[in-house]
C-alpha cells in the first residue's frame, strides 16, 4: 500500500474489469490531513474513489536462460497488465463518495500556454528568398590537371 492523495494518478497491476469506470475501495489503513487516524487493521468508514483513466500493458520483459555445452536454451517474454488510476475523492465519516463524472486536470505549465498561444496573433512565416543562380564551374580536361598537379 502506498500513500495518495486526490488528484493522484497511478498504476495499479492488473486489469480492471472494461464496464467499471470509478472504482472504490474500503481497505484503508491509515487517512491524515489535520489529524491523523490509523485504523487497526483498516479505518472504519473511510473510503477512496478513483476513475480509471486507461489500461494498458508495460514493456515486454524477456527471460533468457542458456545452459552451457548442453545446447540447451529458452526464451519467453512476458507483458505485465496495469490500469492507471486517478484518485477522485477520499471519504471519511462513512460518506459514500460522489460517483459523477469530473473533468480532467490540466497541468498548469499547459494551461498557462494555451491561453497565451490563444491570446496572441499569429505572425505569418517570413518568405525565403530564392537562391542566386549556381555558376557553373570552367571544366579543366583530364591532361591538364595532370600536368598541374606535377608542377607543385
Amino acid at each position: 500500500m502506498s500513500p495518495v492523495s486526490e488528484a493522484l494518478r497511478f498504476d495499479a497491476t492488473g486489469l480492471i474489469p472494461a464496464v467499471v469506470q470509478e472504482a472504490s475501495t474500503g481497505e484503508v489503513l491509515m487517512v491524515g490531513g489535520d489529524t491523523v487516524v490509523v485504523g487497526s487493521p483498516s479505518v472504519e468508514g473511510a473510503t477512496v474513489a478513483g476513475e480509471i483513466v486507461r489500461q494498458s500493458r508495460g514493456a515486454k520483459v524477456i527471460a533468457f536462460k542458456k545452459r552451457r555445452r548442453k545446447n540447451s536454451k529458452r526464451k519467453r517474454g512476458h507483458r505485465q497488465d496495469y490500469t492507471v488510476v486517478r484518485i477522485t475523492e477520499i471519504c471519511t465519516d462513512g460518506r459514500k463518495p460522489d460517483m459523477t463524472a469530473r473533468p480532467q486536470p490540466q497541468p498548469k505549465a499547459a494551461a498557462e500556454g494555451s491561453e497565451a498561444a490563444a491570446a496572441a496573433p499569429k505572425k505569418p512565416k517570413a518568405v525565403a528568398k530564392p537562391k542566386a543562380a549556381a555558376k557553373p564551374k570552367p571544366k579543366v580536361p583530364a591532361k591538364k590537371a595532370a600536368a598541374k598537379s606535377k608542377k607543385s
